[in-house]
């Protein structure tokens, strides 16, 4: 299992500093390149649950980059009016993370994911169904902003995890996505947490966290569960 190599990196976004932790595989070859993986935070602001999963994705052959978004509107807690008025400037920001991830020498630029939680979902979500690049979607409790139904121009392969009696962000969502993925014919997998909320605690975020890295491996980095 290769170890990790952390650091905190910096890029422009409309003209603001973002930053962005990196977790990244150390092989011993100075020209190995990995799967990408930007992870993107929930509307609390906090990444501090994020590194923990960020590293033991890096352990398994994952380049991993956690993305402050909110960076680029002095956001610190983003309410809804909050992310009505700043959705389009973070997914902005994404496009802009994509395009200097992708340069990064330990990254191999075809196979590059989003991962997010919440609000970061469904940043995930909206960015993957205009940008290209994006090979697949881990989603932790989000959706698909109705919104982007109108600019979608494709979708990719998609793993929707979500707690049965999520108050927060209904479970209904959920199925929105499983529909649209079937009737564009994306593959996809969807694990319903029975009487779990918004956010996951000990065996379900175990549970998750272990179909993620399957689903990872399945569709971007060709290794299977």
């Amino acid at each position: 299992m290769p170890t990790v190599t952390q650091s905190q990196l910096t890029f422009e976004s409309g003209g603001k500093s973002i930053r962005m932790e990196a977790y990244v595989p150390a092989n011993g070859s100075a020209s190995a390149t990995f799967p990408a993986v930007i992870a993107l935070h929930g509307a609390g602001g906090g990444v501090e649950g994020m590194e923990r999963f960020a590293g033991l994705l890096a352990e398994q052959g994952f380049a991993v980059y956690v993305l402050h978004y909110f960076d680029r509107t002095g956001t610190e807690y983003a309410d809804r009016p909050t992310i009505m008025r700043h959705f389009p400037i973070w997914m902005k920001t994404l496009w802009d993370t994509v395009s200097f991830v992708e340069k990064q020498a330990a990254v191999d630029g075809e196979r590059i994911a989003l991962l997010g939680f919440s609000l970061g979902a469904y940043l995930a979500l909206a960015d993957s169904a205009i940008d290209g690049r994006i090979k697949v979607v881990v989603e932790f409790f989000g959706g698909l902003p109705r919104e982007m139904k109108l600019f979608m121009r494709r979708l990719c392969p998609t793993l929707i995890l979500h707690g049965e009696n999520d108050a927060t962000v209904p479970v209904a969502e959920a199925y929105k996505l499983q529909q649209l993925l079937e009737e564009k014919s994306v593959p996809y997998e969807m694990k319903i947490y029975p009487g779990v909320g918004h956010g996951f605690e000990n065996d379900t975020w175990r549970d998750a966290g272990l179909s993620a890295v399957a689903f990872l491996r399945k569709h971007l980095d060709g290794r299977g569960g």
